[in-house]
């Protein structure tokens, strides 16, 4: 055998030495672009053509402060927020701040049927706090166990709401609160009958004496001391809030990875995005029924825009799961349901020939597109909207 060939495993060994201190002293002298690299491939393997989700890259690039996490998968001109834990005071109008005897005194109102024509109807019978302040049911009922139109929506967000309501009809808490007293269907009462009913009481006067330095009891001071309470229903941190702050163990995998598809592939921040989990818009989302018995053409009715017609308002999604049922008409009773008409692209009603040129007849929602997830994408999305 060749001299050269007897000497080819020393001669491949010494390489071999040389490479490996070559690459350590190279590792030592550029650990960021080594750490880059690796978070490269990472992002790759976590990405929407990846054959397979990688868990522990996943965690991998999670565990990134966020705003190194994968861009979120939203529509062009969407003005979106990154996912944060919730303020640690809750805002409130200078001419309504919260004191202790003031959401006192609005807790008791909340819960008083006397509110009500009645006097059988609170507040709380269509927002339990065991319910997440929503009632359970598909519409809620009033005076005389009249069905209402639309789904009890909860108020434990109400605070940071911009508007009110399904439609948005109320720009305020202390708008909002009377509108349910005086709506024939909810509590059927009248400004005048409330205020003439509290003053005769034998508890109200001292108690409205204490909070607003008046003996008299008007509308507007019912109003503050609802709103004031509402605005204390914030719910508390959860498990994503502390995910955010840092605890970034604290979502299993399959959490993670619904995390990861809200964001993304789900699309789901188009509209549920920052601290609130909304973006406190209208959209149309197919549930209209236009010119059909359960017809509801939410927004337009408040503005009367055509542009509106079938638009409801956006809610937040903390709290979520113990909300249901679903949609502005209680449509949907399960959470996995939305998940999986959200993932079909939602329902898109045609006009009929006679509908074709009518002006009024809502148009689909551009941000809502069929997504065709995997059956194991969509479980990982519920079980993550579960922990809001």
């Amino acid at each position: 055998m060749p001299k050269t060939h007897r000497l080819l495993p020393w001669r491949l060994a010494t390489t071999a030495v040389l490479v490996a201190v070559a690459l350590a002293a190279w590792t030592q002298a550029h650990p960021d672009d080594r750490e880059a690299a690796s978070l490269a491939q990472c992002r790759e393997r976590i990405a929407p053509s990846a054959p397979a989700i990688d868990f522990d890259c996943l965690r991998r690039i999670y565990r990134l402060p966020s705003d190194q996490w994968p861009a979120p998968h939203v529509s062009a001109g969407v003005a979106w927020r990154e996912l944060a834990p919730l303020p640690k005071t809750t805002p409130e109008p200078a001419d309504n701040p919260g004191t202790p005897e003031k959401i006192a005194l609005g807790r008791k109102l909340f819960e008083d049927p006397r509110l009500s024509r009645s006097g059988q109807i609170a507040c709380a019978t269509c927002h339990e706090r065991e319910l997440g302040w929503s009632d359970g049911r598909r519409v809620s009922f009033g005076h005389d166990r009249q069905p209402g139109r639309r789904n009890a929506i909860s108020v434990a967000m109400s605070a940071y709401s911009r508007t009110l309501f399904w439609d948005g009809r109320a720009a305020s808490l202390e708008e909002q609160a009377l509108h349910p007293i005086q709506d024939r269907r909810e509590m059927a009462f009248s400004v005048r009958e409330l205020e003439r009913r509290l003053n005769r009481s034998g508890d109200y006067p001292a108690e409205f004496a204490r909070v607003f330095d008046s003996r008299r009891i008007d509308a507007r001071q019912v109003a503050q001391a609802l709103a004031a309470y509402q605005r204390s229903l914030v719910p508390r941190s959860n498990r994503l809030d502390r995910f955010l702050e840092g605890d970034r163990d604290l979502l299993t995998d399959r959490q993670l990875w619904g995390l990861h598809l809200f964001r993304t592939h789900a699309r789901c921040m188009n509209c549920h995005s920052g601290p609130t989990l909304t973006d406190d818009g209208f959209h149309n989302l197919g549930l209209h029924f236009y010119g059909r018995r359960r017809q509801d053409l939410g927004r337009y009715e408040v503005t009367g825009d055509p542009a509106d017609s079938g638009r409801f308002r956006t809610p937040s999604l903390r709290g979520v799961s113990r909300t249901a049922p679903y949609m502005h008409n209680g449509l949907f009773p399960h959470l996995r349901g939305v998940v999986t008409m959200y993932d079909a692209g939602m329902p898109r009603p045609r006009p009929t020939a006679e509908q074709a040129n009518d002006p009024l007849y809502p148009q689909p929602d551009p941000l809502v597109e069929r997504l065709d997830l995997h059956r194991t994408e969509l479980e990982a999305l519920t079980e993550f909207i579960e922990t809001l």
